[in-house]
Order: C-alpha cells, then structure tokens, then sequence
C-alpha cells in the first residue's frame, strides 16, 4: 500500500498526472522490487514514464541506454523542466567536449543525478564502465530494445554488448527492457541476449484506434503530399523519404508551395538537427521531411499526419514510424505510397549484404508487400504480424480497405486443396510456390519436387494469380496457416488449418484489387487533368471563347492556348492572374496577353454552379527545371546556336527543342529567326508559315504529310512552328 501510495504522490508531483495508462503502474512496481521486467509497449503508450518514475524514486542513478542522440536530449530537456533541476537528468554522448563530461560524472558521483541516459557506443567504452562501478545503479533501462535483434527494423550490433558490459559494473542489477514493436522472433532475442527469461512480460496491445491507415499507388506522388498538406492546414506532420536527395527535394516542394518544412537527415550537422526538431516541438514548422533518422521518441503528441513518400523496407519500422501520429489520442493519418519500383530499389540496397542478412531482408519485405497489395482490413494485418489477432469489425472503418467495397469469393473449395496439398507434401514451401503449383507455372523447384505432374498442377489457373495471392494470405490472417519467418517464409499447417480439413464449413475472403501501376516517383510537373474528371461543360464554352479570340487575332486557335491547358483549367477553375499562370503550358506571357477574358468566364461559372474548387491542385514545381529554361532564354538572346546549347547543356537536340517549344508555349517570345534563317530559306518559311495560319489542327506530324516529307524533315516543321507560335502568339 506505501508503494502505491508513494507511486501517485510522485505521478503527481513530478508529472503532474493523477493516472496511469494501461500497465504503467504495474511495470514501475515490478522494476521498485527490483525484478527484471520486459515492456511491449506501442509508441505513444508512455513507455517513456515506466523507467523515469521508479528511477525518481530509487536509491542511485538509473542507466537509460538509448540509441540516438536527438532522443536523449529531448528527454533529458522534459525531465530538467518538470524537476526544475539541471543535475537530475545528464546524457553522456559523443556530443559533449571534456569538461561537460567531467561536470556529469561529478554529477553523478554526488547522487544528485537520478537518471543517465547513454548511447550503446558510450557504454562499451572502457573509461565510461570504470566509472560506472563506483556508483549505486538503481536499474539499467535498455530503451527501444528491438536494436539487438536482426530481426528488428533498427539492428545495432553495439546492442549486443550491453549484457556483457551490465555484468562487469556490478552484480544483481535489475533490467527493463522496452520497445514499441516486436514480433515473437523479436522478443525471444531480446531476452535471450540480455539474458532475462526470467523477466516479468508486459505486452500491451498494438492496436492503435485512432490511427486511419492508407495506402495510394505512386501516381504524382510529390502532387499528391502537396495536395493532402493543404486539406490538413494548420496541423504537424512528418513525411519520411528512403534518400537525403528526396528528403532534400521535397521540402523544397512544399515551401515553394507556401508550406513551411523543413528536412532532417543524418547529413546534417548536430546543430541544424537539434534546431529543426525546436522549430517542429515550437511549432515554428508544419512539416519535417525526413529519413528514418527523425522521430524515434520526439515527444510531440499532436502530429496528426505521417506520410511514407517510399514504403519502407518493414512493417516493424512502418509501424513504429506512423505510431508518431496521434499520440495525445487525437486523430493520426498513416499515408504510403506504393510502387514497385521502390521495392525493386530495397531489394538492390541488399545485394551487398550477406547471404543470411540478405534472406531476412527479403522475407522482411515481402510483408511489407503483403500489406500493401491486400484488400483486407489493414489494421488486422500490422496486428497478425506483431502476434495479435483482432476481428477487422473492430476496425470502424479506419483504414481505406474497410472503407473500400469489396469484392468478396466463396474460399472453401480451393482453401481445403490447399491445406491438403501442404499436409500432403510437408512445411517446405513458401506462398510463391504454392501458387506456381496451383496456377500451372512450371520451374526448376516445382518439376524438382515432381510438382509438374501433381493433380493440383494448374487447377486452378482461371482464377488468376490475384485470387491465389489473397487466398494464401488469408488463410495465414485467419490462423490456418502460419509463416515462418525465421525459415524462408515457408507455410506451415496450424491445428486450426488441421481441424477445418476434418470439419470444413463455407467461408469468404476479400478479392485483392489490381494495384494501378505507379508513374516514375519523382514527376513532380503538373500532370494535364490532374484533378479529375474534365468539366465537358466548360470545355465547351473555354473553346468557343477561345475560338472568338482566335478569329479576332486571325490566328489558329491552338496558338491562343492548347487542348492541354484548356483541359486543365476544366479541373483546376483558375480564377487569378496567379493561378492561371501555374497551370501547364500557360505561364506569365500567354496569362498577360490573353488571359483577362478567360478568367472572367471561369470566375462567372464557378459562382453560376457553385464549383467547390480544388485550388491547392496548382502545385509549383522546383526551381531546378526553371533553371534550364532560363538559360536557354539568355543563350538564346546570345544568338547562341540550337545545337551548342544542347551540347553544353548534355542533353540531346530533340530534347532541347521539347524545352523551348515549352518555353514558347508557355507564352514567352523567343527570337529564333538567326538559327532558322540558317537553315531554312525564306520561301520554304513562308510556305510552312502559311499553313499553320490556316491549319484546323496544332499537330507536328499532320503539317509533315500534309507539306510533304520529300520536302521537310520533322525538326524543320518542328522548328517552324515553334517560331510561329512565338511570332504571332506572345
């Protein structure tokens, strides 16, 4: 009863808390007894509390081992300011000169520090355990502790010292170990390792309610953050990217875009970093772009979005990375996008590695696919991969595939000839095979088996591969099936998958969608029609206006603006000088000689309809693209020939005529007459010149046949129409 009335007294007078949450006061009363204790707790649980309250009120100072420096400040900074004491708190880190090290272990030695947080590195060193012996260690506090397995998403080999380096500073030291993710391999390293089977277990669960889970194909993916950001204002998130280089380009991105980001990266120096995590626990900044380096621990309760701009390379790592969301219990939206192409590029990343490492990589990932192909309640999968089983009804439709309709199947049948075909040939293989044996796919493995003349072999090929995929991964959600995933990902038989066999029964699963092809991940111009569908109806009237305005100027209409750009202001509705000018093929010449009136229309029908308009889909791309063009421009103006720019541009001719053909069209004048008088004479200019005045259609290739192939090639007309636009058009 003293414990636990001493254990509030200090919740509250050190925290300010008049409760715990889940097991909290328990796992504190086990470490007071001094009892080795093992917390699986998800991110935002308050793991943080169960070594930092018992350590407060424990005789000696607590060893908190840590993996980054950036965590340990941040906790050392909390504890200072709710203690109101600099010494009760220290770190001891590769950041600190010699004379702060002195100052923490006189600290220390005087019994004024109670808790001292070191890096796994720090800790090994010899000077670092000598001055360890001669204090009182209360506890050491092994903090993310899934570092130790190479089965984590976070392995440290200097993890795997610690248990050495516990038994030299003294005997009888209680241990707490705690992560926020691990799957059963997982926790059997952690305790093996630390030596601590004995451990009292707290395992909390991982569901996270409050957190809706999406995931998107990689289609304009750099539009689409932008696009989300702006429906969220006003709220903190963090975007995680695979490299620096994105990193860096996206946060460009989004401040061209009036979004204020920041990236965080390992490149950056220590400084940078610690004020650019200030600037987002302050709120100076909305978002923090980041590798996977940011966030482990950041106490900021009200992140509300965190968004994956690459899948990550597992789900341990996904789930901890989107647990930054929603921690004070508010709303959290978990947002990956998908593409093969970025699983083509986590899989080179382990070609280097060894064989061992490598198939662990590689099953490691294959979940990660799993999750990302599948129609079935995301929330029921991350928890079957952490050991939990959870009925997707639970879900509340808090994840796109159970907001989703589904496409559902009767499993029966083809559930049964799969158990059978595994109870029959053994636990020796993985999904991939199985379903190459189902869908008729003969290969080395499966004619070495003799698989190939089975009676299975190809029934089931009108199915299709999506079918077998979603089967076989069901069956392993629903516990017929379990993958081993220490051993390949082969699928073994469950007593679960044993008994249906006996005692079938009529059973649905959830048809997987086809996934749409993701486009190349870094597009980040403006796609045409990229808000949706085109309003037909103003399409029409924009081309009638421009039709007048064309008739008036005695021009071709596509020379006032093309196709494109009309589709895309039937999506985006611009209704500002500036708008206009950022939509595609536009830019600041055509808006300023030809805009006015079609703006006029726009803003009239958009009031007449009431059109909720999607302004944040005009999204400014970065600079480095404008750049070409401006240098074009000014070499152009030097009277520079075509062919020298591109050479010392290193990019080819035809591709240095898309530029400036961009460049035109956009409305900017371009003199050209001293290149193509070079090399077109004046009649044959007049000839191509003519046409195009009376021309129906803007098309290259139509002018080519129609003026004769004998007489021009494509880069002439090509280069003729471009000199046409800019004369007559800007």
């Amino acid at each position: 009863m003293e414990i636990e009335k001493r254990l509030f007294d200090n919740l509250q007078d050190f925290f300010g808390f008049d409760t715990f949450k889940g097991d909290q006061e328990a796992i504190i009363t086990n470490i007071l007894q001094k009892n080795d204790t093992f917390v699986i707790m998800p991110t935002g649980g308050g793991k943080s509390i169960c070594y930092q309250l018992p350590a407060l009120m424990s005789e000696g100072t607590a060893i908190v081992i840590s993996p980054l420096i950036a965590l340990m400040k941040n906790q050392v900074d909390q504890l200072r300011s709710f203690g109101g004491d600099d010494s009760i708190a220290h770190f001891l880190n590769s950041s600190l000169n010699k004379s702060e090290i002195t100052r923490v272990r006189q600290d220390v030695i005087a019994g004024k520090t109670k808790l001292l947080y070191v890096a796994p590195e720090s800790l090994a060193k010899s000077e670092n355990v000598e001055f360890l012996k001669l204090i009182t260690v209360s506890f050491v506090a092994v903090d993310e502790a899934h570092c130790i397995s190479e089965w984590g998403h976070d392995f440290r080999p200097e993890y795997r010292k610690i248990r050495s380096v516990i038994n030299s500073i003294g005997d009888g030291i209680p241990v707490i170990a705690l992560t926020a993710t691990a799957t059963p391999k997982v926790q059997s390293d952690i305790r093996k390792n630390l030596q601590m089977n004995d451990a009292t277990l707290f395992k909390s669960s991982f569901n996270r309610a409050n957190l809706f889970y999406e995931v998107r194909p990689k289609r304009n993916v750099v539009k689409e953050i932008v696009r989300f950001i702006k429906n969220n204002p006003g709220k903190s998130g963090i975007i995680y990217c695979l490299s620096r280089k994105k990193v860096e380009e996206i946060a460009e991105v989004l401040n061209i875009n009036g979004i204020k980001a920041l990236p965080y990266h390992a490149g950056l120096d220590a400084k940078t970093r610690a004020d650019t995590q200030d600037k987002f626990l302050m709120e100076d900044v909305e978002v923090i772009v980041a590798t996977i380096a940011f966030g482990m621990g950041i106490d900021k309760p009200d992140v509300r979005y965190v968004i994956h701009h690459d899948i990550p390379k597992s789900m341990e790592g996904y789930y901890q990375e989107t647990g930054r969301a929603g921690r004070d219990g508010g709303e959290g939206h978990c947002l990956a996008f998908y593409s093969e192409k970025d699983i083509e590029k986590l899989t080179k990343f382990m070609k280097d590695k060894p064989v061992s490492e490598r198939e662990i990589g590689t099953q490691i990932l294959k979940e990660v696919i799993d999750y990302s192909e599948s129609s079935v309640c995301r929330r029921k999968q991350i928890l079957h991969y952490f050991g939990e089983n959870f009925d997707e009804t639970g879900c509340n439709s808090m994840c796109d595939n159970c907001c989703a309709e589904q496409t559902t199947f009767e499993a029966e049948e083809s559930l049964l000839d799969v158990l059978k075909f595994i109870q029959e040939q053994g636990e020796k293989f993985d999904d991939h095979h199985i379903i190459n044996v189902f869908i008729g796919q003969n290969n080395q493995p499966i004619s070495s088996y003799k698989h190939d003349t089975h009676r299975v072999f190809g029934s089931g090929k009108e199915h299709g591969i999506l079918y077998w995929k979603s089967l076989i991964r069901q069956a392993v959600l629903n516990n017929f099936l379990a993958k081993d995933i220490d051993n390949y990902g082969l699928l073994m038989l469950t007593d679960t998958g044993k008994r249906y066999i006996e005692n079938p029964y009529g059973l649905k699963f959830i048809l997987n969608k086809p996934m749409e092809a993701a486009t190349e991940d870094g597009s980040d111009e403006p796609t045409q029609q990229g808000g949706g569908a085109v309003d037909t109806q103003l399409l029409k009237m924009l081309k009638e206006l421009r039709k007048k305005i064309a008739k008036q100027k005695g021009l071709p209409p596509f020379v006032i603006f093309q196709d494109p750009s009309l589709d895309e202001m039937c999506t985006h509705y611009p209704i500002t000088m500036d708008e206009l000018k950022q939509i595609h093929g536009v830019g600041a010449g055509k808006a300023l000689k030809f805009g006015s009136k079609f703006i006029e229309l726009i803003k009239q029908y958009v009031e007449e309809n009431e059109i909720d308009r999607p302004q944040d889909l005009v999204i400014k791309g970065t600079a480095n693209k404008s750049a070409l063009k401006v240098s074009i421009i000014q070499n152009i103006d030097r009277k520079i020939g075509l062919e020298d720019i591109a050479h010392a541009k290193g990019i080819t001719y035809e591709d240095l005529l898309k530029e400036v053909e961009s460049i035109v069209n956009s409305g900017t004048k371009l003199n050209l007459g001293y290149f193509v008088d070079e090399i077109i004479d004046e009649d044959r200019q007049d000839e191509v010149f003519d046409y195009f005045r009376t021309a129906e259609i803007d098309s290259v290739d139509q002018a080519l046949r129609d003026l004769g192939t004998d007489d021009y090639t494509y880069e002439e007309i090509q280069l003729m129409r471009i000199k046409f636009m800019s004369e007559l058009g800007n």
